[in-house]
This record gives structure tokens, sequence and C-alpha cells, in this order.
């Protein structure tokens, strides 16, 4: 039968036993294994210290120290130098130094923590008076210090893998892709917020989901499927990714989606599937542009055919030989092909300019800028153009100078009067000018048929034409794209007027400052 202190012993070693496996705050566990390692070996005292990741030392635990040795203990700590090698420890001089402290009226025992051969910490016992530590206190204390150097191991694990984990979910979450994680039965383990956002459900209702029910084709997609994939073998090695791109059907009465699915594989050691990792990439923004692209090709092919065509007719009609054309025809002919050649100019013009907005931004150079005076001078212009319209100016002589470019805001204002020109069939085109405390309003009302709801949100669009403008009207859909860029980099706003009963009314607004 076993000694009354054996079983103590084992009760300890086993009560620590369990608390390594239940216990997940380090500091408590340490605690509890420095307490029955003081009391087995019939100490007063003791401490616990540790090395960081970074090899500086620390005390990590004390118990019965008076503040005094503590602080002392804390000084000392820092100065041993980084080190994996229990010899560098210097165990003998600590306690050669807490005799001296104590004047001999202590004794003490350590011996260094060690896991997967690497020290990393140590653990002192004390008491308080003279005596010889015995071979089977080392031993029981050896214990104890294997206790507690599995727990700092553990407890860095579960703080290594911790920091992993939100290291995973910050990237999860912040990804702007869509990223779905499946199991190799392609049930959907994990998936982040970017991809709920993008298909409507929340992440608990997707991740009790499976891939097929989640990516459902709208139509055949452009690539092969995850399913047909795997029926054919995949994935062969971890470099094998999959490409797709499609539209996924969504809940709720969505419309679908245009993504492209990426599906990378995540191979164990031995070759097996553990997780397929798949980033679904919203590429609405990339099919616009392509559809964007080819209604420029469209537009620019149409709007350079024409005055092509017309300067090659006249020029072609004026250099036969078998006609001798009097000077009338001749004016009038050159006339039409100076004024195609100036549109064709026009047209390259703000091709050019949307372009450098595009790499460059906008260079400004201000001065004083009357309004008043431009809009008059303008209208001087404009008028003569067109015989069906009343252009009528509303800006009081006294209206506030501002700083601007003049250049770029008669570009602005020519505009949208040569708009109201081509878009209204005839009546007034009124100029008026409104005088707030920071800033200035300006705006080009017609008696035309107004711009439709529909289209109201898109006309400053990069080329964007409504379906109506562009049977009746010639363009590129540039001017009130550059027009509000203009204005914009101005540190102003342009806008339009839903429509009222009769007509368009564009606004813009400056600083006064």
């Amino acid at each position: 039968m076993l000694p009354d202190i054996r079983v103590r012993q084992r009760d300890y070693l086993l009560e620590i036993s369990r608390a390594l496996t239940e216990e997940l705050d380090l500091d408590k566990l340490l605690s509890r294994i420095l307490k029955y390692a003081i009391e087995m070996l019939a100490g007063h005292a003791g401490f616990i210290a540790l090395s960081n990741p970074q090899g500086r030392w620390f005390l990590a635990v004390a118990d019965g120290l008076p503040d005094a040795i503590q602080r002392f203990l804390d000084a000392w700590l820092e100065k041993i130098p980084p080190t994996q090698d229990p010899s560098d420890l210097q165990l003998t001089e600590l306690n050669r130094l807490l005799q001296q402290i104590s004047m001999g009226n202590l004794s003490a025992v350590g011996l260094p923590l060690i896991a997967q051969r690497e020290v990393i910490g140590f653990i002192y016992i004390f008491r308080n008076y003279r005596g010889v530590f015995s071979a089977n206190d080392r031993s029981l204390l050896s214990s104890f210090a294997n206790q507690a150097a599995i727990a700092v191991r553990n407890a860095r694990l579960y703080t290594e893998v911790n920091r992993e984990k939100q290291r995973t979910d910050a990237m999860l979450d912040s990804a702007a892709d869509g990223i779905l994680i499946l199991s190799p039965d392609r049930a959907i383990e994990r998936t982040n917020a970017a991809f709920a956002r993008m298909y409507g459900l929340s992440q608990a209702e997707l991740q009790t989901m499976k891939h097929g029910d989640v990516i459902r084709w709208a139509k055949p997609p452009n690539g092969i499927t995850l399913e047909k994939a795997e029926a054919g073998g995949w994935p062969l090695s971890p470099q094998a990714h999959l490409y797709v791109e499609g539209d996924i059907e969504r809940p709720g009465g969505q419309p679908p989606l245009p993504v492209g699915i990426t599906y990378a594989p995540l191979l164990s050691m031995d070759g097996v599937l553990i997780n397929t990792i798949a980033t679904v990439r919203d590429i609405t923004r990339f099919r616009q542009a392509d559809e964007l692209k080819s209604e420029f090709v469209s537009i620019i092919s149409h709007e350079l055919k024409t005055p092509v065509a017309l300067i090659k007719g006249y020029v072609s009609t004026l250099r036969r030989d078998d006609v001798e054309w009097d000077c009338n025809v001749m004016d009038s002919s050159l006339q039409v092909i100076e004024e195609e050649a100036d549109r064709l100019t026009e047209l390259i013009e703000n091709l050019l300019e949307a372009n450098r907005l595009q790499m460059n931004g906008m260079r400004l150079e201000k001065a004083d800028v009357n309004f008043y005076n431009l809009a008059h001078r303008l209208v001087e212009r404009f008028q003569v153009q067109s015989e069906n319209h009343h252009i009528i100016i509303d800006i009081p002589q006294d209206f506030p100078i501002v700083m601007a470019d003049e250049t770029r805001i008669e570009q602005v204002l020519s505009n949208l009067i040569s708009n109201a020109i081509k878009y209204a069939p005839g009546g007034e085109i009124r100029i008026g000018g409104q005088t707030l405390p920071d800033q200035v309003v300006i705006c080009v009302r017609d008696e035309g048929p107004g711009i439709a709801t529909g289209d109201l949100p898109h006309i400053f669009d990069r080329f964007y034409r409504a379906q109506e403008a562009s049977r009746k009207t010639k363009g590129a859909g540039l001017g009130l794209y550059l027009a509000r860029a203009i204005i914009e980099a101005h540190g102003g706003r342009m806008w339009a007027d839903a429509r009222t009963e009769k007509g368009t009314r564009i606004c813009f607004s400056l600083p006064r400052d």
C-alpha cells in the first residue's frame, strides 16, 4: 500500500494531467502546477520563468515571494541573453544570488522546462530554512517541470492555431471575391461575406447547402464545370486549377449573376483531396466593359463613316474632268467638306480628351470668369445657327465672378446649348443663373421632349446615347461625360432634372471661393 505522500503526489499529477486537456488559460494552469509543486516539496515559495518567442525571459508566475525578490528576479531575467541551451540558464548563479539576498536563510532547487529539446523556461522552489533538496525532491520537481513544459507547449500551439484561424478569417472576410470551401463530397464547409452578399443568402444558410444547390448555371457556361471535371478524374495534382465562366441563378427572383469561378484543390501528402477552394468573381463590370467596347467601336465607326463618306463624295465629284462647276456649287461643296472635317476634328479631340481624363485627370488654368459676359458671347455665336430657337439669358449683370478655367467652362456651356438646339425642335432655350451663399448654379433649359426616366441615370456615362437620340442626331456620347468631368474637376456638381411637363433642364454648380 502506497504511503499518503505518494498517493498525494499521484493525485496531484493526475489532476494536472486532466487540467492540461481542459484549461486553456496558461497563467491559471502554471499557478496550479507551482502551487502543487511547493506543497509536495514542503516549500514555502516558488516561481516559473518562461522565454517568449523572441527568446527574452520573464517571470510568468510566482507564489509566496516577497515583492522585493520578485523585482530582483524581473531585473535579473531581463539580463539573460536569448538562449536555447540549458547550460546558459545559469541556475547555479541564480541560486547563489538568492542565497546572498536571504543571507543563507533560503534553500532552493530549480530545473529547466524543456519541450521538444528546447528550453522554454525553468521552475524554482524555495524553503525558508537551510537544508538540501534530496534526489527524490529533484525527481518529483522534474515531474512538475515536465507537466509545466507540456502546458506551455500546448498553450503556444493553441495560440498559434488560434492566430492562424484569426488570420484566415480576416483574409476570407476582407476578400472582395466570393470564396467557397468545399468538402470532398462538395458540401459547403465555409464561405465568406462577399459571396453571401453577391448570392443573396446568409453565410449560415449557405453552409448547410451543397455546391450543386448554389452554383446553378442559367445557361451552359464557358469551361468545364466542377462536376464534369471530377467525373473525369480531377484533380490529378495540386496545380490542376479549373476555371469556368457563366451566369449563375440566384434565389428570391434576383437576376442571374455573371461570374468567373476558379477551383483549386487542397491535397494531403498522399494525394487525397481534403478540400476544394472555389474563388467566385463577379464579372459584371468586365462584361459591361466588353459591351461598352463593342458599343464604342460601333458608335465611332458610324460617326467616322458618315463624314468620311461625305468628304470623299464631294471631293470625287469636284475632281470630275467632264464637268465644269460654277462658283456657287464649289463654295457649297467646300463648305460641306469643311464642316465635316471640323466634325471629325471635334470627334477626335473628344476621344483624346476622354482618354487623357482616364489616364492623367484634368489640368485647370483658373482665372476670373464673368458668366454674364460668357453667356452673351456664346448666345451670339449659337443664335445664328438656328432660326427655330430663341435663346434667352437670365443671368444678371452683377452675377458673382468665379475662379475657374474659362476655356473649360465655355466648353461645358457650349455643349449644353448645342444639345438644346440639337434635341429640341424649336422654342425657347433659357440660360439661367442662381447665386447661393457658397456656390453659383447655372442651368440650361429647352422646350424639347425631355429625357426619358430610364435614360436619366446614364446620360453622363461615357459613350452612352439614348435610343431616341441616337436615331435622330449624331454624336459619340462624350459631350456630357466630358462636361461633368470638367465641373467635378472644379469641385462642383452637374445634374439633370427628371422629365418635367416641358423640356429638359441640365444644371451645374461651382464653388464661389
